[in-house]
């Protein structure tokens, strides 16, 4: 296992997911539900298949596309939505 792997992704994925729609969605379901384990286990299975399907989904396109280049449509999409807004169209 590739433990600084593993730590720097928690890291990452921890500070993204900090108070972003995903985290407010969650917060708004506790509040009006009546079950925080219920409300709790539906979130962190969501987390875990969007991250299983990234993952996947990042393995097969790595194997046709180099990794300089995802690197680099990584970056133009978030300088690209940055953009967006910074122009107030979001």
């Amino acid at each position: 296992m590739d433990w600084r792997l593993l730590f720097s992704t928690f890291g990452l994925i921890f500070l993204a997911e900090l108070g972003d729609k995903t985290q407010l969605a969650t917060f708004g379901i506790a509040a009006a539900g009546r079950s925080r384990w219920a409300v709790f286990l539906g979130a962190a299975l969501a987390l875990v298949a969007t991250s299983a399907i990234a993952v996947l989904l990042g393995e097969a396109v790595s194997r046709v596309v180099p990794q300089i280049w995802i690197k680099r449509a990584a970056g133009l999409v978030f300088v690209g939505i940055g953009i967006f807004y910074l122009m107030g169209r979001a």
